[in-house]
């Protein structure tokens, strides 16, 4: 099976270019099964319903999120009744949505996906190795396939948890930075491992906010409006090869479309 795991995706500018894109890359790299993160995909602030539908129509299979996912709250009951969208599971029980999705690749083998928040830096209130393993237990009597969305800012917790879950879980992608890390490789267990997948949105920015604004924000230490860049967009991926539930390889991908 090849997963095709695509980096937070920034506003529209990243948003087309995936949909445009996808068709092509999932024939190209004989793709199985594609996830992609999402939290952004409203103009770098959340993402809606309609925004979503859009993603899943265009190839994509399951959407992850991350601490951004409340931003729009519009897609509240969208979360609560589609299983292709997923909110951190270490996010309070009473939140809408749920942290773990199970759903058929284009074989039909099952592919279970878990989205965790990093606790270090980003306030989730509960520690993502807190309720791991129980996660990993109920996709595991689900799918033999199980990839892992760790949505933090600590390079430190990320590589802990490929470590803590390598031979148990298909792949762990860290993800929320926006930057592509260079250390994508399989754990000595088996698991796909990558501290940060990267982003999917526009080149020339910071993290995807036009590069002045942020400037700006930096020398004056005043609130600004963030607005998306524009221009060429970067794409980052990875795409895992898996065999009986074990990585065999993950390739980092980066285009500038």
């Amino acid at each position: 099976m090849n997963i095709l795991f695509i980096g937070d995706i920034f506003g529209q500018p990243g948003r087309d270019a995936l949909v445009d894109r996808l068709p092509t890359l999932i024939d190209e790299r004989a793709v199985d099964f594609v996830i992609a993160n999402g939290e952004n995909v409203a103009n770098g602030a959340g993402i809606t319903s309609k925004l979503a539908a859009r993603l899943l129509a265009g190839g994509v299979d399951v959407i992850t999120t991350g601490n951004h996912v409340w931003r729009q709250r519009e897609v509240f009951p969208f979360l609560d009744t589609s299983d292709q969208i997923v909110r951190p599971a270490n996010m309070a029980a009473a939140c809408p949505g749920r942290g773990l999705t199970v759903r058929a690749a284009h074989d039909g083998d099952p592919v279970a996906v878990i989205d965790l928040l990093g606790h270090l830096f980003m306030d989730s209130g509960l520690s993502p190795f807190r309720i791991v393993d129980t996660l990993v237990d109920e996709a595991g009597a689900m799918a033999e396939t199980i990839v892992v969305d760790i949505h933090g800012e600590a390079t430190s917790e990320k590589v802990a948890m490929g470590h803590y879950l390598d031979g148990r879980v298909t792949a762990v992608l860290g993800t929320h930075t926006h930057v592509q890390t260079s250390d994508a490789r399989v754990l000595p267990k088996g698991t796909a491992y990558i501290t940060d997948v990267g982003m999917t949105g526009p080149l020339e920015s910071v993290i995807g906010v036009r590069t002045d604004i942020i400037i700006q924000r930096f020398i004056t230490e005043m609130p600004v409006h963030f607005e998306v860049g524009d221009g060429a967009v970067r794409l980052n991926a990875v795409v895992i090869a898996a065999t009986g539930g074990r990585a065999t390889a993950i390739e980092a991908i980066e285009e500038i479309l």
